[in-house]
């Protein structure tokens, strides 16, 4: 089964992007990952991510293995081109293409079927992962609510009053000409 992704308008030209693209055509998805990891170019982090995501697709959406899957296809492809405008000598002025790629992974099952997961699996395991969300997302009302509790209106109104009084023995002609002590 193919499971793919896409990225697009990433601002790096194509021609750079096909350098590090064509370098994982054919590799084991975690092999491909561990390579883009090492590579010392700016479209690596994107497809490294675009990569991370594909794999995640397979697993979540279609319960496959990971460890049974490559890198089929990589595609990129010319996106929109910004034009921008560079002053020259002699008032003239000359034109800037600033290009995007388009990136699209395709990823395919090595031997198919394998440790692939069931409808009822995927299900049980989707309806576990919603319950533990729900948990933490109570614990954390929970926890804030507590946090309002500790925190009592009367400190605040203490302090309030103290600044009040510090402010009265002041006065307001103590307040403007205020010097700081050195």
């Amino acid at each position: 089964m193919k499971v793919s992704a896409r990225l697009k308008n990433l601002r790096v030209s194509p021609r750079k992007v096909r350098l590090v693209a064509n370098s994982i055509k054919g590799i084991d998805a975690n092999d491909a990952l561990v390579n883009l990891g090492y590579l010392i170019k700016k479209s690596s982090i994107p497809i490294e991510k675009l990569l991370k995501s594909a794999i995640a697709n397979a697993e979540n959406n279609f319960g496959l293995d990971k460890d049974n899957l490559y890198v089929y296809d990589v595609q990129v492809g010319e996106g929109t081109t910004l034009k921008r405008w560079l002053p020259r000598a002699f008032g003239r002025a000359t034109s800037l293409r600033k290009r995007t790629s388009k990136i699209a992974i395709v990823l395919e099952e090595r031997i198919e079927g394998k440790n692939r997961k069931t409808k009822e699996q995927m299900e049980k395991e989707k309806k576990k992962r919603e319950a533990e969300r729900k948990k933490a997302e109570k614990e954390m009302i929970k926890g804030k609510k507590d946090e309002d509790q500790k925190t009592v209106a009367a400190p605040n109104a203490e302090k309030v009053i103290e600044e009040n009084k510090n402010a009265a023995e002041k006065g307001w002609a103590k307040k403007i000409f205020q010097r700081k002590s050195v």
